[in-house]
């Protein structure tokens, strides 16, 4: 299959001009101002006039078997779709559990990512849940992460909540030094992502394992940084050290609680957070709990999707002024450069054609994944 698009507003996510994109297979073979059909090969044109290519968004933290459960079994959340991903301009998720590793085991996770990989999608995950001991697919986190090509790291460890397991500095530093060995020994990225809870000095346990090990902020991709105004403020500082994840979902089911994504995203640059620290996630298909600050009852409960991710972009460039070429690197070449996702990211000749059409107001016109046209 070869495929040429012509006439592009090419970001990559960094704005390149009006460009020509070949594809052929999987893969992107040329970019050039004009790059014309060949001959003697039956190639479909895209016709890009007008529209913007940007690359197939990553949505890093999916709880792509369902997630909740924190109301009982008429609370956990049903699966992600490929249809989800697709209308998102999502072509890559990073599967993860989440409250529920009780029920929910870690080997589904593992069989959900190869269905979407299956499906022509791209699809990484975690290993691990909330609690600490972590569940595995081995018996062994450190196992998982070395042995099995789709494990990228552990996660999400829950910190700073009442759904943790309270982790110690010690017992949270060594699940980041196993975690760091494994993926030096499997060449993934060794990644600890860590659920944020609403605790006030949220981010003290990873302070605390960076004062008291070598282990560095980069070890870590703390989520939910934008969900209460006093994690926001700490993040601010935080984002100078480490990564910070900010949930996009959320908003608007608790918009007088959270900080809006597109300005959290300005607000984390006017505070001099470097770009490349910052990310958008969806926690598509997970819970998005209430609970009573008093008696601890759970009080309401949503359910996110992908699309949100694009929908908070727009905001922050329409809105908030954020260059479409910065907004974009938060799910794209960032979380594929974090994550060391290979091929992922980036418009680049050699790399996967993970490519999305759209339009001055960001609607969704045409998704390729792996070099296959599924919008």
């Amino acid at each position: 299959m070869i495929t040429l698009f012509k006439n592009a507003e090419l970001f990559s996510p960094f704005y390149e001009g009006k460009k020509d994109v070949l594809v052929a297979g999987k893969t992107i073979i040329a970019i050039n101002d004009q790059i014309s059909a060949p001959a003697d090969l039956e190639v479909e044109v895209v016709d890009c006039n007008g529209q913007r290519l940007i690359p197939g968004l990553i949505d890093a933290h999916v709880h792509i078997t369902g997630g909740g459960g924190e109301g009982g079994p008429g609370s956990r959340m049903p699966e992600l779709e490929v249809w989800m991903m697709v209308e998102a301009g999502v072509t890559t998720v990073v599967g993860c559990l989440g409250t529920d590793g009780i029920t929910r085991s870690v080997d589904s996770v593992l069989m959900k990512v190869k269905q979407l990989k299956a499906k022509g999608m791209s699809a990484w995950m975690y290993t691990g849940a909330y609690q600490v001991p972590p569940p595995s697919i081995t018996g062994d986190f450190k196992r998982d992460i070395a042995l099995i090509e789709e494990v990228v790291g552990l996660g999400e460890i829950a910190i700073s909540d009442h759904r943790s397991s309270v982790p110690t500095t010690s017992e949270l530093a060594k699940l980041a030094a196993h975690t760091r060995v494994a993926g030096m020994i499997g060449g993934k990225a060794g990644i600890v992502n860590l659920h944020m809870g609403d605790a006030t000095d949220p981010f003290r346990p990873i302070h605390e394992v960076v004062e008291n090990s070598e282990l560095n902020y980069k070890q870590f991709v703390p989520t939910h940084c934008n969900r209460n105004y006093y994690i926001f403020e700490d993040a601010k500082e935080y984002g100078k050290k480490g990564y910070v994840d900010i949930t996009t979902s959320s908003y608007p089911y608790y918009a007088d609680e959270e900080v809006k994504p597109s300005t959290a995203l300005r607000q984390l640059l006017e505070s001099g957070v470097p770009i490349g620290h910052i990310t958008f996630t969806s926690d598509a298909c997970g819970s998005l709990p209430g609970f009573d600050p008093v008696t601890g009852k759970l009080v309401k409960l949503e359910m996110g999707l992908p699309d949100s991710i694009l929908r908070e972009i727009k905001d922050a460039v329409l809105t908030e002024k954020v260059p479409l070429e910065t907004a974009l690197q938060v799910a794209s070449s960032n979380p594929a450069d974090i994550l060391k996702l290979e091929g992922k990211g980036y418009i680049r000749k050699g790399y996967d054609a993970d490519l999305v059409l759209i339009d001055d107001d960001f609607n969704v016109l045409r998704v390729m994944a792996n070099g296959k046209m599924v919008k």
